[in-house]
């Protein structure tokens, strides 16, 4: 910076001192300017330490969702609840979805798979992105996911739901089951080792609606932006 000059009385001019801060920065160490410097940066978490991390939390929640009592009698008559609210406000169509979409193996396989897979593949492909390009921002974002998913495990226990597919005189159509594609941990012989009424909330709504927000609020590109706010619809759809 330049010196900032003044006046005095008898009309010479003065070099002013530079401010307080510039001259501590100047009269202290580099060391100290570095560390300053370090401490005021975003910091990138270690990996080993967010990879067992997430390891050992979603270890935890698997645990605690399938260790909530499934209560199958309040879990259908929930379920019944809901559909009947739902018909009473001309909002249940999930079974004329369901049958029309059964039609149209190509699209209900599409769907399953999705279903399987993007819900981790999105959800870890989004935190390594952080962790990686907004390394400052990556603490508190994980948080929210990691805080969103343990209030689920509240409504959980709670509010038993029997899904559709568990509900034998709605007449819906387990597609997973009919098409024989993989990737359900509540249908065929996997249901034994999970908790078939976690159904509420859905963390497939949950986790998307997440990495939806992040994606569409911190990535530069618009067609990024536009598929960060369509992941989220686009599950709820499947």
């Amino acid at each position: 910076m330049g010196e900032a000059i003044s006046r005095t009385p008898e009309g010479r001019t003065a070099a002013l001192p530079p401010p307080i801060e510039e001259r501590a920065e100047e009269a202290g160490p580099p060391v100290a300017r570095t560390r300053l410097a370090r401490l005021r940066a975003p910091r990138r978490p270690r990996l080993w330490f967010e990879i067992l991390l997430i390891a050992v939390s979603y270890w935890t929640y698997s645990l605690i969702r399938n260790a909530v009592p499934a209560h199958k009698d309040t879990a259908l008559r929930n379920a019944h609840w809901i559909w009947d609210a739902e018909q009473s406000l001309g909002l249940a169509v999930e079974r004329g979805v369901n049958h029309g979409v059964d039609s149209v193996t190509w699209l209900i396989v599409g769907m399953n798979y999705y279903y399987a897979t993007l819900h981790f593949v999105v959800t870890i492909g989004v935190l390594v992105w952080l962790y990686r390009w907004h390394p400052g921002r990556y603490a508190a974002i994980r948080l929210v996911l990691f805080a969103t998913t343990g209030v689920a495990l509240v409504g959980f226990f709670f509010f038993p739901l029997a899904p559709p597919r568990l509900m034998p005189d709605m007449d819906f159509i387990d597609t997973v089951l009919v098409h024989r594609t993989w990737g359900s941990l509540a249908s065929g012989n996997l249901a034994e080792v999970s908790n078939q009424y976690a159904a509420m909330p859905s963390m497939h709504i949950g986790w998307s609606t997440w990495c939806g927000i992040t994606i569409s609020a911190l990535a530069r590109p618009r067609w990024v932006k536009t598929l960060g706010v369509l992941y989220p619809v686009a599950t709820m759809v499947v």
